[in-house]
């Protein structure tokens, strides 16, 4: 399991998750600098890309943040980039979309992961391509195949 929540939140694991298969990270939903938040930087998604590449798939992973909009959202696309290099960023966002329509991935994380995986923008631009969610106070859970 793969939390992604503000710095302070209380949290409490599920007794069936282990504490190793579960990794929590400190970051705001934010994509510019506000003061008392924590900026989204290449740390938090190193540790999301360390986490995934970890997950030994034999059982789902769960990717969550407060809302299940932003952070995690971004989080299932830069996982399903991750692990399935082959496929295309725009094929990638259009399930997203078609499997959460609320999703809106927080694009500083998306940005940074594209960089850090070598997709030369083509992650932003397929995010953008398919805009903001529709609104929704929390999203829906969802299930975001790797290939």
């Amino acid at each position: 399991m793969l939390t992604l929540i503000n710095v302070g939140t209380p949290l409490e694991r599920p007794a069936a998750i282990a504490a190793e298969n579960h990794v929590v990270i400190g970051v705001s939903d934010i994509a510019a600098s506000r003061d008392g938040h924590v900026l989204p930087a290449e740390e938090h998604v190193a540790r999301v890309l360390d986490f995934i590449r970890a997950w030994p798939r034999e059982k789902p992973l769960v990717i969550h943040c407060y809302a299940g909009i932003s952070r995690s959202t971004a989080a299932a696309y830069i996982a399903a980039c991750a692990l399935a290099p082959e496929r295309d960023e725009a094929a990638i966002a259009e399930a997203l979309r078609a499997a959460s329509p609320s999703a809106t991935p927080n694009p500083l994380f998306v940005a940074i992961a594209d960089r850090m995986l070598g997709r030369d923008g083509r992650m932003v631009a397929a995010i953008a391509r398919i805009g903001r969610g529709a609104d929704a106070f929390e999203g829906t859970p969802f299930s975001l195949a790797l290939a």
